[in-house]
């Protein structure tokens, strides 16, 4: 394997980290129109993601910070053609942050639900459009001799790529649901457990549809191989929610987005990014790439950081690790 597709593993990596980790937080913040009945049970449901949500998100930093390294092609391509949509979740990142910062800052419930509402829209909105982009990256989209995107923003709200944001949508959500049920307690939890069985029997027939018309339109060994795995653990979770084993639930919802974003790599896989209209346009590993020199230097930088990330990052997690319950807001209130 020559450093370039090492390369092209590593940011798939990166954004299966980021989806997987990002990807609760961004369920549980959907979830509190849903999940909680008063102001002290959305306390409850932020705190279960306040200790590591702004953790999680570095984790696109480092995918962006990869890509653009790694495939200046590919950075170009995509941030230029995707800049709204992208601009979008950018925005909708920051409004997301703000409010975990800001909405305890005053005692007004007026002043609470408007940072609230902007957790739920900032939770929303990237996890339905992160699932438009790849699905975009996947289909193909039409470029030019030089690599530049030659549609519209229209043209990337097609019915495949609608599906594939409806898609993360629901699996982040379920992914939420799951984790809020797995720190928390009491009548939340019980909630929690509920939803995340409602929630899931939707996501299976959602998620089963994408996975079935990817792999009939780019279909790779790799891919229906992936798509499998995904689709058992996702069935897995939904019924150890039932059984109310949260930890089993989460790992499986872990898995089935890791899978996913995997499966969405390998249907990509040797091509970055499919040009629609003219196969000779499209951006691939060996095109997009930057030289042997830079790509050696990356990858000594990531034998001896990453690990370091994934270490500090699960300590994390261990430090952090006990249920969040309505008694502990209350106690910490005095």
């Amino acid at each position: 394997m020559d450093l370039a597709t090492l390369w092209f593993w590593i940011v798939a990596f990166l954004f299966v980290g980021y989806f997987v980790l990002d990807g609760f937080d961004f369920g549980v913040g959907m979830s509190l129109p849903f999940l909680a009945k008063d102001d002290t049970d959305r306390r409850v449901l932020i705190n279960t993601i306040g200790p590591v949500w702004d953790l999680n998100e570095t984790w696109v930093i480092v995918a962006g910070a990869a890509l653009f390294a790694a495939f200046p092609e590919w950075y170009a391509t995509l941030f230029s053609g995707f800049y709204l949509a992208l601009l979008l979740i950018l925005l909708a990142l920051i409004a997301r942050g703000v409010s975990f910062e800001y909405r305890h800052q005053r005692p007004e419930l007026a002043w609470k639900r408007r940072f609230d509402s902007m957790i739920i829209i900032g939770s929303a909105v990237p996890a339905l459009l992160w699932g438009v982009a790849f699905a975009n990256i996947v289909q193909g989209v039409p470029l030019d001799a030089d690599h530049n995107y030659t549609g519209t923003l229209f043209d990337l709200l097609n019915p495949y790529a609608l599906l594939g944001g409806l898609t993360t949508l629901l699996l982040f959500f379920t992914h939420g649901v799951v984790f809020a049920a797995l720190k928390t307690d009491g009548e939340i939890r019980e909630r929690a457990r509920r939803l995340a069985a409602k929630a899931g029997a939707i996501t299976i027939a959602v998620a089963a549809t994408f996975l079935v018309w990817t792999g009939l339109a780019n279909g790779s060994a790799w891919l229906w191989a992936l798509a499998a795995v995904a689709a058992v653990a996702l069935v897995g979770a939904w019924l150890a929610n039932g059984r109310g084993a949260e930890r089993t639930a989460f790992t499986l919802m872990a898995v089935t987005i890791g899978a996913a974003v995997f499966g969405l790599f390998a249907a990509l896989f040797p091509e970055v990014m499919p040009a629609s209209n003219d196969p000779a346009n499209s951006l691939t590993i060996a095109n997009a790439s930057s030289t042997p020199y830079t790509l050696t230097v990356m990858s000594w930088t990531a034998v001896i950081f990453l690990p370091l990330i994934l270490a500090y990052q699960g300590w994390t997690y261990w430090v952090f690790r006990k249920r969040v319950t309505r008694q502990t807001i209350d106690a910490a209130a005095h």
